[in-house]
């Protein structure tokens, strides 16, 4: 006799990781927007202008390597930079077709003026946590992230995008 096949019901998808997942990505934007509010920044907008200020010189689609973010859609994101003057593209001098992106003073200061609410979002996500779960979350975090790196849509990239930029990471 086959078994009763298993009620259909909400509690297997508010138990599944993916789920999970979405809804603590849903929260860290919330925090950070929260957090950042003043500076009118995303959570990817940071990003780019970290790796930016951390690799000047970038081009799009290295920086689309280095943040794992979309190409096609990392271009509206340093439009948006750009037109808040935090960003700015040069030519290359090798190739005049390849735009090169640079922070801008004022970008450089928001960075700076940023971190400590960059820094209280992260910490408010983990907050409800003990400190060694917080340990153990991120490291578990970290793990599934790097073995499942290929899955991804945009596969993070930062080791081969900054060799061709003649830099480490």
């Amino acid at each position: 006799m086959p078994s009763k096949p298993a009620a259909i019901t909400m509690d297997a998808v508010y138990a599944a990781p993916g789920y999970l997942f979405r809804r603590m990505q849903q929260i860290a934007v919330a925090i950070f927007v929260e957090e950042c509010r003043a500076f009118d920044l995303t959570p990817v907008q940071y990003a780019a202008l970290v790796s930016i200020h951390t690799h000047p010189g970038i081009d799009a689609t290295r920086l689309s390597a280095v943040i794992a973010f979309d190409r096609s859609t990392l271009g509206n994101v340093i439009e948006r930079l750009e037109s808040k003057a935090l960003v700015e593209r040069k030519p290359a001098r090798e190739d005049k077709r390849v735009k090169l992106l640079y922070l801008t003073k004022a970008g450089a200061a928001t960075l700076r003026e940023i971190m400590p609410s960059v820094e209280r979002a992260q910490a408010r996500m983990l907050q409800p946590l003990k400190a060694a779960d917080r340990k153990v979350l991120l490291a578990l975090m970290t793990q599934l992230v790097d073995l499942n790196n290929e899955a991804s849509r945009v596969p993070l990239r930062a080791e081969d995008a900054l060799e061709h930029l003649g830099k480490s990471g």
